[in-house]
Parts: C-alpha cells; sequence; structure tokens
C-alpha cells in the first residue's frame, strides 16, 4: 500500500492509500469510524472507467501520525498529499459524512485541482442537534475504552442504517454486522468525531467552481435534509440526487449508491 508523507498541524504524517483501475482520477475520501477500503464495493463498480484513489485519513487504516489532535486542514492536506504522491494533477473527488466535508472543503479551496465532487451525507456546519450527537458518541467511545464494552459498535447500525436494512435482518445477521464493527474499529475514531465537532464550511461554500452533486439519503439520522438544503441553495449549481438508505448507504446499498455515483460522474468525466 503506497503513502504519502506530509507535515500536518500535530507533526509528522504517513498517508495510506489505495489505488486501482484506468481512467481519470477518482479519489474517494471515507468518513468517521471507518477507512479507505470501506470504498470497496464502489471501487470495483468503478475502476474499469476510473483510477479510484482512496486515502486512509489520520486516525484510521494504514495511516501513521502524530497521535495528537487533529483539523480538518490537516484532512484536506492529507487528500491533496495523497494525489500529489499519486501524481494526480487533477481529479474527481467524492466523500461521505466527515469525507464529504473534507471533499467540499478541498473543492472550495483549491477549485483548480478538482473536477467534480459529490458530497454524500455531507453537511454545511454543525449545529446544536449535531454537536449534542458527536458528543453523546465521544462519550460512549470513552465509556467502551474505560470498561471494555460495545457499545458503540451496538449504536452505530440504529444511527447510520435505514428501514430496508431493519426490515431484512435477523437477529443472527444483525449480531454479526455488530461484531464486524468491533473488529474494525479506528483508532482514531474519537480524534475525527473532535473534528467533526469544528465544522463551519458556511462561508466557503460559495466558492466552490466544480460540478457539484450534493448526495443525500432518505432516512438519514446523523446528517439530516436541513443540511442538504443547505448545502444545496449555498453551492452554485448544485445538482441533487437521494437514495433509499440510511446515513450510510455506500454500506447499504452499495450497487445503488455506486450507481448515483457513477451517473453523475460519467456526466463530467471529459469536463
Amino acid at each position: 500500500m503506497p503513502s504519502a508523507g506530509i507535515r500536518i498541524s500535530g507533526g509528522d504524517a504517513d498517508v495510506a492509500y489505495g489505488i486501482d483501475g484506468i481512467g481519470p482520477a477518482l479519489l474517494l475520501v471515507h468518513g468517521t469510524g471507518t477507512r479507505g477500503d470501506a470504498w470497496a464495493q464502489q471501487v470495483d463498480a468503478l475502476k474499469g472507467r476510473f483510477t479510484v484513489v482512496t486515502p486512509d485519513l489520520s486516525g484510521s487504516g494504514g495511516t501513521v501520525d502524530h497521535g495528537g489532535p487533529l483539523t480538518l486542514d490537516d484532512l484536506v492536506v492529507e487528500v491533496l498529499a495523497v494525489a500529489d504522491h499519486a501524481g494526480l494533477d487533477t481529479f474527481h473527488l467524492a466523500g461521505h459524512s466527515l469525507g464529504a466535508v473534507v471533499a467540499l472543503r478541498l473543492a472550495a479551496e483549491y477549485p483548480e485541482r478538482v473536477r467534480s465532487v459529490v458530497s454524500h451525507a455531507g453537511w454545511a456546519y454543525t449545529d446544536e442537534r449535531m454537536t449534542t450527537d458527536f458528543r453523546y458518541c465521544l462519550d460512549l467511545l470513552r465509556t467502551d475504552a474505560e470498561l471494555g464494552t460495545s457499545l458503540v459498535p451496538q449504536m452505530f447500525p440504529l444511527a447510520t442504517l435505514g428501514p430496508r436494512y431493519w426490515a431484512a435482518t435477523d437477529e443472527a445477521s444483525h449480531q454479526k454486522l455488530v461484531q464486524q464493527i468491533a473488529e474494525n474499529a479506528q483508532p482514531g475514531t474519537a480524534r475525527q468525531f473532535e473534528v467533526g465537532l469544528t465544522v463551519d464550511l458556511r462561508p466557503l461554500l460559495g466558492r466552490i467552481a466544480a460540478p457539484t452533486l450534493v448526495f443525500a439519503s432518505e432516512h438519514d439520522r446523523v446528517c439530516g435534509a436541513n443540511q442538504q438544503q443547505l448545502l444545496r441553495e449555498e453551492i452554485p449549481g448544485a445538482a441533487y440526487a437521494e437514495i433509499d438508505a440510511g446515513h450510510n448507504a455506500l454500506a447499504e446499498d452499495p450497487q445503488g449508491f455506486a450507481a448515483v455515483l457513477g451517473s453523475f460522474l460519467a456526466q463530467h468525466a471529459g469536463a
């Protein structure tokens, strides 16, 4: 797995990433508590048309850094460092949740690099409800660490999966998922939640020049319709799409997610 060395606010970082496929460059930025391979099914669907790059943000996967507090700017420069290391002058860009926030900020601040951008389950600013949600998650993470409990793996499906998942699953299948979440827990999840508490993109959204898709989940309990509407209003010319899923649609409906993403990218791959 290649990696890009860079200096971030608290010290050095060695940012790991995956790369696969052929064609125009596409960077996929993961959300809080996951890693680049959260995009595995979308990579499989798109690698025949795009060179797909999947960074591990600080706190996740194979990326190694100073272990201290992070900023949103740190995550932006990590994605740019990966693009530079992979030899990508310009690229399409998509992000999920915190990764969408990173993608939107990057598109606003480095418009010459971004050919199109997709924000799935992103948000414009961390409002009071989201602040309460993120702080609750941080409390659960601390409790799990102190007591050896598994509250976070049990909470994540409740918060991030929609009605179709719950209608189709059974006890054995659900417990298997909870176990998988526990086994794939990322050591820097709390650090990423702390970044989420600081988000305010409102002064920057009007500067996004690349074609943009605001991609919402119909049953998103984390980043609600008000946040998606604000992104639509503030990003010039933004398109909109919606999927019948919860917050974590890329896992809940990977084929449907890839279809929406691929359709939008196909419109702009020659731009």
